[in-house]
């Protein structure tokens, strides 16, 4: 048989660098991003700080942004908080954000980094995707065990029986039951925790590609056939012809594991406990319509060096290839960040519109929400929006919130709908406060206060809910004087 060339058409889904770049860009806090920047600029002769006023993409290589707030609209800004706040009838609630790239002075609502927050830990950070889940109470509860036992890389080392055997006696599972529950937790974000193993990791990992994406076949290959261990000593020829796969299909491959997280736990919970929240977006209220905008800090700050530009523009292209390389990731970048507003932005307008009344009554308007409902309404992956509000915060007449505070599991109710369990931890609280001191009310007596409003909750919920704000028990709640 004689070898021959020949040529095919066909359609293959690429992870781009470009993409890659964006949604590691959109999971960056504001901190976090600064950092990148200043990287950037520091790596790549075409990058540079933008001057006040100055803030425009390349001409060529991406959209202009828009201006920051105006004058008028600072001046108003000034007034938001004492003047418009408190008129909750002044007319509906809106959308209404700071346009593509639109921006809000830090400045005009306080210090962008009054409060200090605590960074969430890998256990956290699953726990709360957990809740938003729509898992049995039996699932909850193996999920959280098996939660509780990831190590810092976010890997599972204990053996599924030990995980048994420490839900005993209230849980009696078997692996089978173990497992499905894992299954879930390994496509929380980020995809691949909860793994077994590196092979176990990686191959989670690659089942959210496309069957068309190139390399996928070759990689899941590398990954069964137990040839990882020798990817650092073998070539990608010697390795196709082991494999009886074309060399340019094990070289996509081999690309395409290197694209992949092998510690994907290790990216969350890296910040210091003690850390400086900066806003990333600005809620305000004007006229009695929800508006909402990107802070100036979170805009991008860096532009096209315009000397090189003009360089590049005069010499040949031999003598400018090394300057276009540097130009084109440059545009790369600002294109990212763009995207990265953009996409912030989304969802922040959908937040508003979802959660308008907690942001007018408090908790207690708190509705149920979660990831899937806000990326059905924008038209996002829920992997996307979860990377869109990791350590993002908004600054908002109430103070500077956590993006995911606007996210809650919800509890049915008489009526027919939902309430929120943020909601109700704020109606215990509220209980417990107005109480009588002499005599506190019990855990079982909130819960039929509960039911009488409309939202049945079991006496060991009401507990649970009370303990997470570390509030005691009614016979410590007891005062004489």
């Amino acid at each position: 048989m004689k070898p021959r060339l020949q040529t095919s058409l066909g359609q293959q889904l690429v992870m781009t660098p470009q993409l890659r770049q964006a949604i590691r860009l959109l999971q960056m806090s504001t901190t976090e991003l600064e950092a990148e920047l200043t990287e950037a600029v520091e790596t790549n002769p075409l990058l540079d700080w933008a001057e006040n006023g100055d803030d425009d993409f390349d001409s060529d290589g991406g959209a202009n942004a828009e201006p920051a707030a105006d004058a008028d609209t600072a001046d108003e800004s000034r007034e938001r908080a004492d003047d418009d706040w408190g008129t909750p009838d002044d007319g509906p609630w809106s959308m209404e954000g700071g346009g593509r790239g639109g921006s809000f002075d830090d400045d005009d609502m306080g210090s962008a980094a009054e409060r200090v927050a605590k960074a969430d830990s890998l256990q956290d950070h699953l726990l709360w995707q957990l809740q938003l889940s729509h898992l049995s109470p039996r699932d909850l509860s193996i999920g959280a065990t098996l939660i509780d036992a990831l190590d810092e890389d976010g890997y599972l080392r204990e053996p599924l029986d030990t995980i048994a055997q420490a839900l005993q006696p209230e849980i009696r599972a078997d692996e089978d039951e173990i497992l499905a529950v894992l299954h879930q937790l390994q496509r929380f974000d980020p995809v691949g925790v909860a793994a077994r193993s590196l092979g176990e990791c990686l191959r989670v990992q690659l089942a959210g590609y496309d069957d068309d994406t190139a390399g996928k076949a070759a990689a899941l290959r590398i990954v069964d056939d137990g040839l990882l261990e020798r990817l650092p000593r073998s070539t990608a020829a010697g390795l196709a012809g082991e494999m009886k796969l074309a060399a340019e299909e094990v070289e996509a491959g081999i690309a395409l594991l290197r694209s992949l997280d092998p510690k994907p736990g290790a990216q969350i919970g890296e910040l210091s406990h003690d850390t400086y929240v900066v806003p990333d977006c600005v809620v305000w209220r004007h006229n009695g319509v929800w508006r909402a905008g990107l802070s100036s800090s979170s805009l991008p700050k860096v532009s096209i060096h315009r000397g090189y530009e003009q360089m590049i523009r005069q010499c040949s292209d031999s003598d400018a290839s090394y300057l276009r390389g540097h130009l084109q990731e440059a545009r790369w970048l600002l294109k990212s960040l763009e995207a990265r507003g953009e996409t912030l932005l989304k969802v922040m307008h959908c937040l508003l519109h979802q959660q308008a009344g907690f942001l007018e009554f408090g908790e207690q308007a708190l509705r149920p929400l979660t990831l899937r409902e806000v990326a059905a309404e924008v038209g996002l992956h829920e992997s996307t929006v979860s990377r869109a509000i990791a350590r993002k915060f908004v600054r908002t007449p109430r103070g500077t919130l956590p993006l995911r505070s606007f996210f809650a599991s919800g509890v049915g109710t008489e009526g027919g709908g939902e309430a929120s369990s943020t909601a109700i931890q704020s109606m215990i609280r509220k209980l417990i406060e107005e109480e009588n001191p002499r005599k506190p009310l019990s855990d079982a007596k909130l819960a039929d206060l509960l039911k009488a409003s409309g939202v049945p909750v079991a006496r060991r919920t009401v507990a649970k809910y009370r303990e997470a704000m570390d509030i005691l028990s009614s016979h410590e709640r007891v005062r004489m004087a």
